[in-house]
């Protein structure tokens, strides 16, 4: 018998979401399961969200209307809330895919998590820390390029080069060092899946991070982990390009040589 993948609920919310990106945040989703549901919300007589109509069709992505009640307020926001509760407890996907830059839709993204579904949220870099937090991952969508490019760092100057394969440009090791929140988490992840001997698995440190934080590589322009753990300078890595790659402080390693 052949396990079925995974049925994923893709709720966006257009008022806020670049249609560009739609083909990243479907292949983003695909390799998590089988987005069955697809649903974007919005006025569409405004012509703000003409740029969603072409790829509604093409992407099958059912369009749904929602009338500017009040001025200054998002009928759509509470039409994805009402769906996404109906879904959870009818159609009952194992995943949601949220996309939106609004912090309101934090409470949600907690109760489906509480009830024991996984969240995977798109959203702008002015996407809130609490909605970013609360999801299972969150991937920041104008950090994704489309297309081969460079840009300089603001801080340090430093060239930052973009994969062409919708991978952001790469924080630089000098700026990803000065990080505080992101070197403590890698560290404590490290740390926490070390066997005896000081290596951890990157998987295992992966899957660690995972289990506390909403984290991509991407968002840091790294395709993997393994890549932004070797960026930062701070880790030794063994077995690189093998399955079986593992990695240690580097100051476990310089303590082991002592």
């Amino acid at each position: 018998m052949i396990d079925k993948p995974p049925r994923i609920a893709l709720l966006i919310d257009a008022d806020n979401s670049p249609s560009a990106k739609i083909g990243l945040i479907l292949n983003e989703l695909s390799t998590f399961g089988e987005t069955s549901i697809r649903r974007a919300y919005g006025n569409w007589k405004k012509q703000e969200l003409r740029g969603w109509e072409e790829l509604l069709h093409e992407h099958a992505i059912r369009p749904m209307q929602q009338f500017d009640y009040s001025k200054g307020k998002n009928a759509s926001d509470m039409a994805m809330v009402i769906d996404a509760l109906d879904l959870l407890y009818s159609d009952r996907p194992e995943a949601f895919g949220i996309v939106s830059s609004d912090a309101d839709f934090t409470p949600l993204v907690m109760y489906l998590r509480a009830k024991g579904a996984a969240v995977y949220g798109f959203g702008g870099q002015k996407t809130p820390e609490p909605f970013v937090n609360a999801c299972s991952r969150f991937l920041y969508l104008d950090k994704l390029a489309t297309a081969v490019g460079t840009a300089v760092d603001i801080d340090t100057g430093e060239a930052a080069r973009d994969d062409g394969a919708g991978t952001p440009l790469r924080v630089p090791a000098a700026k990803l060092k000065r990080d505080a929140k992101l070197v403590r988490l890698l560290r404590d992840a490290v740390e926490a899946a070390a066997g005896e001997n000081g290596w951890a698995r990157v998987g295992a440190v992966r899957q660690q991070i995972g289990n506390q934080a909403s984290f991509d590589s991407r968002n840091y322009g790294y395709s993997t982990l393994t890549k932004l753990l070797k960026a930062t300078d701070l880790f030794q890595l063994d077995k690189e390009g093998t399955s079986d790659v593992a990695v240690r402080d580097i100051r476990q390693a310089r303590a082991t040589k002592a």
